[in-house]
């Protein structure tokens, strides 16, 4: 019985590869077969060159959640710890984001070209959110007590004279 969540978790992570590995494949074919195979005609140099970008805008990010999702062996080769869960949120997350977002820019692009401009939501996110981080660092943090209103005010204190009460305890007596 010991160590079943790390065995679920590397089976679970197991089949997230897989499935991510066929949506990947499924994209690249679909496109080569379209893209290439039934408008050859239009089919260009730029065109290579976009696939072969989407081809490593899937292999990057693919290649960092194969190596969280990666389990770990004691020397005996017990299961110690079965990879990183896959469904948490953070740069696993954002990881997967960028998946998903080349596969639809990748099958849009068939229709017209100018999906390619949705690509520059990955950068304008990461963008928004550095300077979410850098905003919130760089605060004083002085401030954000002198906004504190008039009833949060009454509320703490009232939770802290709550605190500092001596408290007594019921016993039974028989």
């Amino acid at each position: 019985m010991a160590n079943q969540g790390a065995k679920k978790r590397k089976e679970e992570n197991s089949r997230h590869m897989k499935n991510l590995l066929r949506f990947i494949i499924a994209c690249n074919v679909i496109y080569l077969l379209v893209r290439a195979g039934i408008f050859h005609s239009t089919f260009k140099w730029k065109h290579w060159v976009g696939f072969m970008l989407t081809f490593f805008a899937y292999i990057i990010p693919y290649q960092h959640l194969a190596l969280m999702a990666k389990p770990t062996y004691s020397d005996d080769g017990d299961l110690l710890d079965g990879g990183f869960d896959m469904s948490t949120g953070g740069v696993c997350g954002y990881l997967h984001d960028v998946i998903y977002i080349t596969g639809f820019v990748q099958l849009t692009s068939i229709i017209s070209e100018k999906f390619w401009y949705i690509y520059l939501v990955i950068p304008a996110y990461a963008t928004f959110r550095l300077f979410d981080f850098l905003k919130g660092f760089l605060s004083s943090h002085g401030s954000e007590e002198a906004e504190e209103d008039e009833k949060s005010r009454k509320k703490r204190e009232k939770m802290e004279k709550r605190a500092s009460r001596a408290r007594f305890v019921k016993t039974r007596t028989r």
